[in-house]
C-alpha cells in the first residue's frame, strides 16, 4: 500500500483534468483582468448593483485576504471579494464579483440546493477528515466493513461537491443575466465573463471527478467492484 499503480489508473485522469482546470481558471483571469469594462464599475460596485437591483440590500460587501479567495457566507450575509476583484473595473473582477452575488441573491431566494449544500457541510466535513483514513484502514487490516463505513463517510464529500454543482453553475448564470441586464457589461465583455466563470466552473467538476476515483479506487481494491483484496 506504500505505492500502488492501480491507484494512479484511477486517479491521474482526475489529477489532469484538475490541472488543466486550474490552468484555464488563472489564465482566463488572468487575461480578462487586463480588460476594462466600459461602464468602468468596480467588482465591489458592480456587486452592489447588482445586490440592489435583486432587493437584496442587507448584504455587507468587504475585502477579503488572498487572491481569488471571494465567497458570500450566508451565516454573516457577508460577501467578500478579493483585493483584485474588489478594487478593479476589469471584466474578470466584474464576472468574479457578480458570480458571489448570484449566491446572495440564492440565499434570499430560498433557492434549495444552496440549502442543502448548507445543510450538508458538517457531513461533507466529516467525511472529508475520517473517510478516507477509515477506508486506508480498512484495506490495511483486511476489514470490508470497514471500508465500508468510510465509504459511507467519504461520499458525504461527493454527494456535497454534486450538490455543489448546479449552485456554482446557477450562481453564473444568474451573474452573465444580470451584468448584461443592468448593463455593467457590454455583450462582447459578457463573452470574457462567460470564459472566466466557465473555467472557474469546471474546478468543481473537477474535485467531483477526483473524489468519485479515489471512492472508486478503494471500493475496487476492497473486493466490491471486481478488484482484489490482495
Amino acid at each position: 500500500m506504500i505505492f500502488d499503480p492501480i491507484y494512479l489508473l484511477f486517479v491521474f485522469p482526475a489529477l489532469l483534468l484538475s490541472i488543466w482546470a486550474s490552468i484555464r481558471v488563472k489564465s482566463s483571469f488572468k487575461k480578462f483582468s487586463r480588460v476594462p469594462t466600459a461602464r468602468g464599475l468596480t467588482g465591489a460596485e458592480a456587486a452592489a448593483l447588482l445586490l440592489r437591483q435583486a432587493g437584496v440590500p442587507e448584504v455587507t460587501i468587504r475585502r477579503a485576504q488572498g487572491m481569488l479567495s471571494d465567497h458570500y457566507n450566508p451565516v454573516t450575509k457577508t460577501l467578500a471579494l478579493s483585493d483584485e476583484v474588489y478594487s478593479s473595473p476589469s471584466v474578470a473582477a466584474v464576472g468574479v464579483a457578480a458570480h458571489e452575488a448570484g449566491h446572495a441573491i440564492q440565499h434570499a431566494t430560498g433557492y434549495a440546493p444552496l440549502w442543502l449544500r448548507s445543510v450538508l457541510v458538517p457531513t461533507a466535513n466529516i467525511g472529508s477528515s475520517l473517510g478516507y483514513l477509515v477506508m486506508f484502514l480498512g484495506l490495511i487490516l483486511g476489514s470490508l466493513n470497514l471500508v465500508l463505513v468510510g465509504a459511507v463517510l467519504f461520499s458525504a464529500v461527493l454527494l456535497f461537491q454534486i450538490v455543489t454543482l448546479p449552485v456554482e453553475y446557477d450562481a453564473s448564470r444568474r451573474a452573465k443575466r444580470l451584468l448584461t441586464e443592468y448593463g455593467i457589461v457590454t455583450d462582447r465583455e459578457r463573452e470574457g465573463v462567460a470564459a472566466v466563470l466557465n473555467a472557474a466552473a469546471l474546478t468543481y467538476v473537477a474535485a467531483a471527478v477526483s473524489t468519485l476515483m479515489t471512492l472508486l479506487y478503494f471500493l475496487f481494491r476492497a473486493g466490491l467492484l471486481g478488484g482484489s483484496r490482495d
